[in-house]
C-alpha cells in the first residue's frame, strides 16, 4: 500500500489516495500501521476518496481501528494533499466527512499549501446530540465526579463529542491516568474526547487532549474548536483565540452571528512510502 505520512501540528496520520489504492478492512489496517514499533507510527489512518456530494471524501480511523466522524488537523492535511499532489488546482474545496461537508480555504506559497482555513460548521450544544446524558439544555460549567474527584465541565460537539475541563496545571497533569476515566465515563455513551485547559488570557488558551480511541495526541483540531466555544460560553475569552497545543498553535474563531466555527492552521508532509500489509 502506497501512503503519505502527514501531520497537523504534531497530530500525525497515514494518508492513502483511494483514487489509486484500494484499502480493504481499513479499521484493521489503521491499527496495524499506527503501531510505532511494527508499523509506520501514527495517530490513525485517513483515506482520501471520491465523493458524490463534495470535491473529496475523507474517511478517518483511529489507532485502535475505530472510525472517527471528523478530524480537524486531518482535514487540513487532506486539503494539502489534494492540492500538492495535483488532484485539484482549486484553493477553495469541499470535503465530505461523517459529520457533514466541510469547506476549506487554502493558502498557497511557492506552489504548495502552507495554511488551511476550515469552516467547521455550527457547534452542537444539545446534550442528547453530543451525546452526554447529564440534564439541562446545555452542559456549561457543570459538576462531574471522575475517579472520586470533582471537576467542572463544558460539553460541545464539533463533529466529535468533547468535554472541556479547566485544570490548574496543564503541563503536570497525569493525563494517561485521568484521560481514560473521562473517555469511558458513564455519562458519555459514545465515549468522549477530553480537553484539559488553562486560560492564559482573554485571547490565549493552553490545552492538552485525550482522544477517544487514540489516547493523548499532540493536537486535536475539533478539540481546539470545542475549547474556543466552551471558553466563550463561560465568558473566559474573546470570540477569536489562539489555542496552544503540544504540537503548535491553532487560530480559532466562533462567528456567533453565522453560528459557525473557523479553524486556521498549518499542514505538513513528512514522507511518502510503501508498506506491505
Amino acid at each position: 500500500m502506497k501512503f503519505t505520512k502527514m501531520h497537523g501540528i504534531g497530530n500525525d496520520y497515514v494518508y492513502v489516495n483511494c483514487f489509486r489504492e484500494t484499502v480493504e478492512h481499513p479499521g484493521e489496517v489503521a491499527a496495524k500501521i499506527s503501531d510505532r514499533h511494527f508499523g509506520i507510527g501514527s495517530d490513525g489512518l485517513i483515506l482520501i476518496c471520491p465523493s458524490e456530494v463534495a470535491d473529496f471524501r475523507m474517511d478517518m480511523y483511529n489507532s485502535d481501528g475505530s472510525q472517527g466522524a471528523m478530524c480537524g488537523n486531518g482535514i487540513r492535511c487532506v486539503a494539502k494533499y489534494v492540492y500538492d499532489y495535483g488532484l485539484t488546482d482549486k484553493t477553495q474545496i469541499s470535503v465530505e466527512t461523517k459529520s457533514g461537508i466541510k469547506y476549506l480555504e487554502l493558502t498557497v506559497k511557492d506552489g504548495k499549501v502552507a495554511l488551511v482555513k476550515v469552516d467547521m460548521g455550527a457547534p452542537i450544544l444539545e446534550p442528547g446530540r453530543i451525546p452526554v446524558t447529564l440534564p439541562g439544555d446545555q452542559i456549561v460549567d457543570q459538576p462531574l465526579q471522575v475517579s472520586g474527584k470533582d471537576y467542572r465541565i463544558t460539553c460541545v460537539s464539533v463533529g466529535n463529542p468533547h468535554c472541556i475541563v479547566p485544570v490548574q496545571d496543564v503541563d503536570g497533569l497525569k493525563i494517561e491516568q485521568i484521560g481514560p476515566d473521562f473517555e469511558n465515563h458513564e455519562v458519555f455513551p459514545d465515549r468522549v474526547n477530553t480537553e484539559f485547559i488553562r486560560v492564559l488570557d482573554r485571547r490565549t488558551v493552553q490545552m492538552r487532549v485525550w482522544e477517544r480511541g487514540a489516547g493523548e495526541t499532540w493536537a486535536c483540531g475539533t478539540g481546539a474548536c470545542a475549547v474556543a466555544v466552551a471558553c466563550i460560553l463561560n465568558g473566559w475569552t474573546e470570540r477569536e483565540i489562539t489555542v496552544k497545543l503540544r504540537g503548535g498553535d491553532l487560530q480559532i474563531s466562533w462567528d456567533q452571528e453565522k453560528n459557525t466555527v473557523f479553524m486556521t492552521g498549518p499542514a505538513e508532509t513528512v514522507f511518502d512510502g510503501e508498506i506491505i500489509l
